[in-house]
């Protein structure tokens, strides 16, 4: 883009200045000389405007595309962040229900293990009691 923006710019500046030693050396009125550089004038201004007009809308059109693509990528890390998120969630609740799980099994079987130690116990009493 600078290269292009360079090479305009000198071809600018060599067709003013061919154009200015054309009509410096062209035989015309004074009047008329100062219409046509005038005129010349007012079109490298319309020139310059047109180019100018025309990288805003490239820039335009170029910043647009930028954010767009920015945008649409961090749509993708989001999505990605709250995928990986909820497998994390989901990890740690099937971890937690295992947990859970395992720790009832273990009171069950506790629980299980203390009414048995009790019942014998007191069926070694009830036998010594009617033994005696």
């Amino acid at each position: 883009m600078k290269d292009q923006t360079k090479i305009i710019a000198a071809l600018l500046v060599g067709a003013a200045a061919g154009a200015a030693l054309g009509l410096l050396l062209a035989p015309d009125s004074g009047e008329g000389l100062r219409g046509s550089v005038a005129d010349y004038i007012n079109d490298l201004v319309d020139t310059a405007k047109n180019k100018a007009e025309a990288t805003a809308k490239e820039v335009k059109q170029y910043s647009n595309n930028a954010y767009n693509t920015a945008k649409s990528k961090l749509g993708g890390a989001v999505h990605d962040a709250t995928e990986y998120h909820e497998e994390l969630a989901d990890s740690a609740k099937s971890k937690v229900k295992n947990a859970v799980d395992n720790a009832k099994e273990y009171g069950e079987d506790a629980a299980n293990h203390a009414k048995s130690k009790v019942k014998s116990t007191a069926d070694d009493w009830n036998n010594s009691i009617q033994n005696a």
